[in-house]
């Protein structure tokens, strides 16, 4: 099902923003979304900053901790690999397994270039993407 996957350059230690603006970016192409982060003191951050991100916006999301029902949402944040919403989109706050990401149409990864090792482990996925078949793009 993967079809496609982008490499967003992140030049600074920012991603919360991002992967707000992604989310909306997604939401407002009628995409469902899953966000997966690293724990869930990042997923209740980052649920919390969605509400205060950019003003005048509103992005429809939940915090998925096991405890709600998710499933209607268009946008919603785990610390876990899970699709609770249906979501064709995968946005990944942090990496995530190769049989995970194949259930998506598209991925967003990040390729962060202020960090030379976390430089090394985006480079070492991007060719993982590439041996499975798809040929990610970068975006600045």
């Amino acid at each position: 099902m993967l079809k496609s996957v982008e490499f967003i350059k992140l030049t600074r230690p920012e991603r919360a923003r991002v992967l707000c603006d992604l989310a909306e970016e997604f939401y407002l192409q009628k995409e469902r979304v899953v966000l997966v982060v690293q724990d869930d003191n990042q997923a209740v951050s980052l649920d919390q900053f969605m509400w205060v991100w950019k003003k005048g916006s509103f992005l429809p999301h939940a915090y998925d901790n096991g405890s709600v029902e998710s499933y209607d949402e268009p946008v919603v944040i785990v610390a876990r690999e899970d699709n609770p919403n249906g979501a064709r989109v995968l946005i990944q706050g942090r990496p995530c397994s190769s049989e995970f990401v194949r259930q998506f149409r598209h991925v967003v990864d990040f390729a962060e270039m202020f960090d030379e090792s976390l430089r090394e482990q985006a480079r070492e996925r991007f060719r993982q993407f590439r041996e499975m078949g798809v040929e990610p793009r970068m975006r600045e």
